[in-house]
């Protein structure tokens, strides 16, 4: 049941069912972020394979990213180009929270999207074939990991809100199983890159958070998708820059 409940909070594919499930029974999905990560991985190599058969690769690129998107409903970009807007901006750490609420896109978040935008694409373009479908596996995996890893280790910003019932929620055991599952899969993704691409998306999480507790004095739901997005293209660059030296 919390596999389900960890699919339908952070993906649009369907489910046997649709309803309201309890706090604590979110916090305990967490376990399953990284195999739905997985989940997304697999059907993103199932999409990308024929697309890349069918179509020129800059194009077969773009659709990939495209399903990417489709597959999560934007969930995760949506709190990256908040995260733009909010802790960009130089203001007070109250102000940030607001900005974080507010629905409108402002400059920052608009160019955040489209740098990420771009940045994306052109890593799936760039992809190396030797560890093109274990990139593709890995990235959403450790994207969802990374939100499971910042939410059990820092702490939260607001009293309420879904990063709140998260943090609330989810502790030691819930990043336990999903730090086990992340492993997993990057070993099943190559035995030496993919322990290297925890590693350097371990790295980033703590950079990341480090600087957003210089702007507001803790984690929100918001900065929980941007890591993933973050975590998400790291390992595309990382795939690409070994890709490019032959490794």
């Amino acid at each position: 049941m919390s596999f389900l409940i960890a699919l339908q909070f952070l993906t649009r594919i369907p489910v046997p069912f649709r309803r309201q499930v309890a706090p604590a029974e979110i916090g305990h999905s967490m376990s399953f972020f990284p195999l739905v990560g997985a989940l997304i991985g697999l059907l993103l190599i199932g999409a990308h394979w024929p697309l890349n058969w069918l179509f020129p690769p800059l194009l077969a690129s773009a659709l990939t990213l495209a399903w990417w998107i489709a597959l999560s409903g934007g969930l995760h970009w949506d709190g990256f180009i908040d995260c733009c807007d909010g802790l960009i901006v130089a203001t007070s750490p109250e102000k940030r929270l607001r900005i974080l609420r507010d629905t409108r896109i402002g400059t920052y978040g608009a160019v955040g999207a489209a740098m990420l935008l771009l940045i994306k694409f052109l890593a799936l373009d760039a992809l190396p074939g030797d560890w093109r479908w274990g990139a593709l596996l890995l990235s959403p995996t450790l994207g969802r990991w990374a939100m499971v890893y910042a939410t059990s280790r820092f702490p939260c910003a607001r009293r309420e809100g879904m990063g709140r019932v998260f943090k609330d929620h989810a502790g030691w055991r819930e990043l336990l199983l999903a730090t086990v599952t992340a492993l997993l899969v990057a070993l099943l993704a190559h035995w030496w890159k993919g322990p290297l691409a925890v590693a350097m998306v371990l790295l980033s999480v703590h950079l990341v958070v480090a600087w957003t507790l210089t702007r507001i004095p803790g984690l929100t739901g918001d900065v929980y998708g941007a890591l993933c997005e973050i975590s998400e293209v790291v390992v595309l660059l990382l795939a690409v820059a070994l890709g490019k030296h032959g490794l």
